[in-house]
C-alpha cells in the first residue's frame, strides 16, 4: 500500500476524548509507515503531547468556524507539505478545512464526527466536498442520516483506547484518602459537565439504600480539584484533572457514567479494559460498547432511580463486580487503538481510490 501523508486538523484548546483520539490515530499511522502532520492551536495540550511524542506539528490558531486567516495558513502548509489526505477532527476544523481546500477539488477531505446530535449547517458544511465522514458510533451515524446526510457517505469507525498489556498498578484511593478497606470505591471519569450528568450525582447518591451509601466512596477524576466533599450522603473526593488516568481508573471498583449523551464513551472503554465494571445510561453509542449484565449494567436514559439501583447492585455484590469486570475486560478488546487506526487507514485508501 502507498505510504500516505495525512494532514490532521484539530482546533481543540483542552485535552478531551477527541484530542486523545487524534493523538492515538497519528501515532498509529506513523507506526504503520505513514507520515502524519498535526495542525492545532499554539500550546494546546494535543500539540504539546504530539511534539513530545516526536510527531510533526504545525500551529495555527482557529478563532471561529469560518476563520479565513487560519484557512490561508493551513492552505500554505497543505501545499508545502503535499498532503495526500486532509482529516478534520472537529466542527471548527471542518469549516476551516473547507475554506483551505477551495479550488482544490482533487484532495480528499475526511471529517470525523463524535457527537450523537443532528449536525447544523448541513447544506453548507456537509456537502459533496467532504469525501467521507467518519462517525465514531452507529448512534452518531444515525443522527447524521436523520439530518439528511446520505448513509453512503458515512463510515463507522469506533474510537479506540490503548489496550496496555501486563499489569497496571492501581492507584490506592483507600490508603491515600483514609477510607476503610471495606468501602467500595466508585468513580466518575472525564469532563465534569452537565451533559456528562455530574449534576445528577447527588440525586443518585440519595437514592442508594442507607446500608449501601455508608459503604460507598466516590472519586471524581476530572475538572478542577476540590478535595474532600459530600455528594448527598456519600463521602467523595474531587481529584481534578489526572494526568495518568489509567492507574486512577484501575483503583476503582465501579465506574459511574451518568452521561445524558455520548458519542461512544472512551472513558467507559478505559474502565472496561482494566476490568472495572460500568453502570451507565443507555444513551448514544454506549449500548454499542456495554452488553447489559455481561460487561456492565445499562439503565434507561434519565432514570435516576434505576441507575441508583444498578449502582447499588454492584456495590453490594462483589461476585457480580467480578463477573461483569471479566466480561468488560473481554469486551474492551474489540475497541483497541490499533483497530481504530487500521479502519481509518482503510477509509483513506477508499477515498483516494475514488
Amino acid at each position: 500500500m502507498k505510504r500516505l501523508r495525512v494532514l490532521h486538523i484539530d482546533s481543540g484548546t483542552s485535552w478531551r476524548g477527541g484530542q486523545r483520539q487524534v493523538l492515538l490515530l497519528a501515532l498509529g499511522l506513523r507506526e504503520r509507515g505513514h507520515e502524519p502532520l498535526l495542525i492545532g492551536p499554539p500550546d494546546s495540550p494535543l500539540v504539546i503531547r504530539a511534539r513530545a511524542a516526536g510527531l510533526a506539528v504545525a500551529t495555527v490558531r482557529m478563532r471561529g468556524d469560518w476563520d479565513v486567516a487560519a484557512a490561508r495558513r493551513i492552505r500554505s502548509r497543505m501545499r508545502a507539505w503535499s498532503a495526500d489526505v486532509v482529516h478534520a477532527h472537529d466542527a471548527r476544523a471542518h469549516a476551516v478545512a473547507l475554506i483551505a481546500l477551495l479550488g482544490s477539488r482533487a484532495k480528499p477531505l475526511v471529517v470525523t464526527r463524535r457527537v450523537p446530535f443532528a449536525p447544523k449547517s448541513v447544506r453548507m458544511k456537509y456537502g459533496e466536498r467532504v469525501s467521507c465522514f467518519i462517525a465514531i458510533s452507529h448512534a452518531v451515524r444515525d443522527a447524521m442520516v436523520a439530518s439528511g446526510i446520505s448513509g453512503r457517505r458515512v463510515e463507522v469507525v469506533h474510537s479506540g483506547v490503548e489496550l496496555r498489556g501486563g499489569h497496571t498498578e492501581p492507584h490506592d484511593w483507600r490508603s491515600e484518602l483514609g477510607w476503610p478497606e471495606e468501602t467500595v470505591v466508585c468513580g466518575v471519569v472525564g469532563a465534569m459537565t452537565v451533559e456528562k450528568g455530574v449534576d445528577s450525582l447527588a440525586a443518585i447518591a440519595r437514592l442508594l439504600r442507607p446500608e449501601v451509601a455508608v459503604r460507598t466512596r466516590l472519586v471524581l477524576a476530572g475538572g478542577s480539584s476540590c478535595g474532600a466533599m459530600m455528594i448527598g450522603p456519600v463521602a467523595a473526593h474531587s481529584a481534578g484533572f489526572v494526568t495518568d488516568i489509567v492507574p486512577a481508573i484501575a483503583g476503582l471498583d465501579v465506574l459511574w457514567h451518568p452521561s445524558r449523551a455520548e458519542g461512544l464513551g472512551t472513558s467507559v472503554i478505559d474502565a472496561m479494559a482494566l476490568g472495572v465494571p460500568p453502570v451507565a445510561f443507555a444513551v448514544g453509542g454506549l449500548p454499542e460498547v456495554i452488553e447489559n449484565d455481561v460487561s456492565g449494567l445499562l439503565v434507561p436514559a434519565g432514570d435516576i432511580g434505576l441507575f441508583a439501583a444498578a449502582a447499588g447492585r454492584l456495590i453490594g455484590d462483589a461476585s457480580l463486580r467480578a463477573r461483569l469486570g471479566e466480561g468488560a475486560h473481554l469486551r474492551a478488546a474489540s475497541f483497541g487503538a490499533a483497530a481504530m487506526t487500521e479502519r481509518t487507514e482503510s477509509v483513506y485508501y477508499r477515498v483516494l481510490a475514488g
